[in-house]
């Protein structure tokens, strides 16, 4: 049973990042009964959170209004660029991220990391694998230090986890943080989703 909309924590889907694998934008390929995949990631979040945001390199979302876009402008293709535009941003000091292509993530996954994240300065998804940008970040201690790795031309957000307090909140269902990377992943999920599992 999804929860109301959460109305202190905003949610943000990264959409901007280069899809080379894919050999095209992902974000805009079809997914489900929705246009795009990122459409179906919005409509969906919306069901929990009551403020859901994108964040991209370029407008190119028909969708939403211009206040539900952040832009990252950095020369850069970097997960810590978007982080720190994201913080920059958003006025809430806890906001929940996850990538565009984990389609499968349960709306009650996602309840239960921000459920665990407490004090913690990130509390995030893990399976076999961390899962890096699914879960809570906290702006107060991140964004200077976003900033800091910029300055220094660094951009692996492991290493982010292991500068501050991070939770990880561990799930056994390796299926459900599929990452869309490759065609033989996108088709996969899509027939996942086909069979009607509403628990997606």
């Amino acid at each position: 049973m999804t929860t109301p909309p959460l109305e202190e924590i905003p949610c943000v889907i990264l959409c901007g990042g280069k899809s080379s694998r894919m050999g095209e934008d992902k974000s805009l390929l079809p997914f489900s009964s929705s246009n795009t995949l990122t459409q179906y990631q919005y409509e969906k979040l919306k069901k929990l959170f009551k403020n859901v945001y994108l964040s991209s390199k370029v407008d190119k979302f028909d969708f939403i209004s211009k206040d539900e876009l952040i832009l990252d402008k950095a020369e850069v293709f970097s997960p810590i660029a978007a982080l720190h535009s994201i913080f920059t941003k958003i006025n809430s000091n806890k906001v929940f991220i996850i990538t565009v292509d984990t389609p499968l993530v349960k709306l009650e996954s996602i309840n239960r990391i921000i459920s665990e994240s407490n004090d913690y300065d990130i509390t995030v998804a893990k399976t076999e694998r961390v899962h890096n940008l699914c879960g809570v970040f906290k702006k107060d201690k991140l964004l200077a230090l976003t900033n800091k790795m910029l300055e220094e031309d660094f951009h692996k957000v492991g290493y982010l986890l292991k500068q501050v307090s991070t939770h990880y909140v561990e799930f056994s269902l390796e299926e459900e943080f599929i990452n869309l990377n490759e065609k033989e992943e996108y088709k996969r999920a899509l027939s996942i989703i086909s069979k009607g599992n509403n628990s997606y």
